[in-house]
């Protein structure tokens, strides 16, 4: 049986454009090679995204029986959540707006 399998985090605190680059790390890479190259990267999403794919994994192994070593990350996408909206304050009366943006993280895993 090759069906996919997924695990989704929505409304993650870490900036889309610096998530995508986590993803484009472990996309296509079999589980095991793409968790050992996640736990050696210096990056704040490495965690999250790690965790992410340990719960695909599971619920690969949850749902029948698979072989978990010949799992594959077929797909890792990323979408934009919500922007939340806080202001500085500057000189003369001003303000500027700094956006907190977070995300959607979406992982599915595959048998080979």
């Amino acid at each position: 049986m090759s069906g996919k399998y997924q695990a989704r985090l929505r409304n993650v605190r870490l900036t889309p454009r610096k998530a995508r680059l986590l993803a484009d790390l472990v996309r296509e890479k079999p589980v095991q090679i793409a968790l050992d190259s996640l736990k050696l990267t210096n990056k704040k999403g490495s965690p999250i995204l790690f965790k992410l794919i340990s719960s695909a994994v599971a619920n690969a192994s949850q749902g029948a029986t698979i072989d978990v070593d010949r799992l594959v990350i077929s797909e890792v996408f990323v979408d934009q959540g919500f922007t939340m909206k806080r202001f500085l304050p500057r000189a003369q009366g001003r303000a500027t707006v700094i956006r907190k943006r977070t995300s959607h993280i979406t992982v599915r895993v595959s048998e080979v």
